[in-house]
This record gives C-alpha cells, structure tokens and sequence, in this order.
C-alpha cells in the first residue's frame, strides 16, 4: 500500500481528492470514459469537496456507483446514503453518464442481483473507500467474507458499526440505526483498478492500526487492501497515532 500522513483532515482530503482527480482524468483520456465507486459518511467530506473543485473532469464521461445503503432507509432520511451522494456530489457536478444507486426500500435481494448485473459490465478504474471504526470496508463488517463473488451482498450490522453511525450525528439513538444493509461484497471492491482510502480522525486510530499493520484477516476487513496493486491510504495525524 501507499500511505501517507498528514497533519489534518483537510490536508489528507485535498490530496486523497487530487490523486483521485489525477486517476479519473487518466482513465478518461485513456479509455473516454471513467467508472467510479463513491463511499459516504465523514470521512469522505473533504475528498468529495476536492473533487468537485477539479473542472478538469469531463464528470459526463464518468459513471458513478456507491458502495452500500441501508435497508429499509427513505431516502428523505438525513442518514440515506442516496441523499449523501445526491446532495454532495451528483447535484454539484452536473449530469454524469450514468449514475448507480443503491435503493434499500424494496425487495434487498432483487436490488442486489440488479445492481450486480450491471457493474459486471463496467470494470471499476478508482474506487473511493474508507475504514470503519472495527475495519469494515464498505458495509462488510467483521468477520467479513473474503471469498463470496456476488457483487452485492445482504449484511448485517454488527454494533459498533451502529454506534459509529449513531456517533457520526445520522441517527438520534442506537434503536434508529438499521441492522442490516445492501453493500458491495470485498471481491468487487478488490477488482477495482486503482483505489483511494481517505481515512481521517483518531476514532480510526486503532482499526488503522489492525488494518494496516497485521496479518490480512477477515476479523479486520480493510486488511484485505494490503493485497491491492495500486491502493493510496491518506491518514492525518490522529488515524495514524497508533502507527
């Protein structure tokens, strides 16, 4: 992995954004077109903000997916991931090629199976992630499954992710935080080509620190990326305290 530190969160977001910036703008030359996956939540603020201020990316030239979404979640919640990209990004960047989001409000299996249909026709040129409070990589809490090939799952939240989610400010008390979501499965996370992981705040410290620097293991999910050929991790001083 390539990891850098840096001293705040504003500092690791305006980099991570810019060689995610730099990777779309490649891939559009290269290719005339981008595929791109999107995380949400806090940590993703600043790389998102740096981003949209590149008007060099041709953002009609690029599709965009995201990686999970609550069950049962309206997308009028304030903690609906659909409102996060749309109000953050889509909205902001004007009309993109195409845009995949996850809806959680019917059938979850039928949404799987569709969305799966369609990513197996775009291979992922830079994929947008970050690290969980207990290592998750997208919603894949531990102990994550390596090995399922769908690309699209049905999880379960284990409590701590819940209490993140809770901590974050989306939901006034642990009861309102769903227990399950759709998300997308760790092998096609992986598949991505190149991959930004903007992972800022000391609550992080020590899943950083799991991830990063112990044996790959499903009990900390975002180990797996120590495997990928071409993941850039972006700290700031507290994620990386335990370093």
């Amino acid at each position: 992995m390539n990891v850098e530190i840096f001293p705040d969160r504003e500092t690791l977001g305006a980099h991570a954004g810019a060689k995610g910036a730099e990777l779309i703008k490649e891939v559009i030359r290269e290719k005339g077109e981008a595929n791109i996956i999107l995380a949400t939540g806090q940590s993703q603020f600043e790389t998102l903000e740096t981003l949209i201020a590149d008007k060099e990316i041709d953002w009609s030239k690029v599709r965009m997916f995201h990686l999970d979404e609550y069950i049962g979640m309206p997308i009028t919640h304030k903690a609906s991931f659909r409102k996060y990209l749309n109000e953050r990004f889509v909205d902001k960047v004007g009309a993109l090629k195409e845009v995949v989001l996850i809806n959680g409000e019917g059938d979850a299996q039928e949404e799987c199976n569709r969305l799966g249909d369609i990513i197996r026709n775009y291979p992922i040129d830079v994929a947008f992630v970050g690290i969980g409070e207990n290592g998750h990589l997208a919603f894949n809490d531990p102990p994550a499954d390596f090995d399922v090939e769908d690309p699209y799952l049905v999880v379960d939240l284990d409590a701590i992710c819940r209490q993140q989610q809770m901590g974050e400010g989306w939901f006034n008390s642990i009861d309102e935080v769903p227990l399950q979501a759709i998300s997308m499965s760790i092998k096609q996370i992986m598949k991505s080509k190149k991959i930004i992981c903007a992972v800022p705040d000391e609550r992080k410290a020590l899943a950083v620190k799991n991830c990063l620097t112990k044996e790959v293991s499903n009990l900390h999910p975002a180990s797996i990326l120590q495997n990928h050929p071409a993941c850039y991790c972006y700290l700031d001083k507290g994620s990386a305290s335990l370093l």
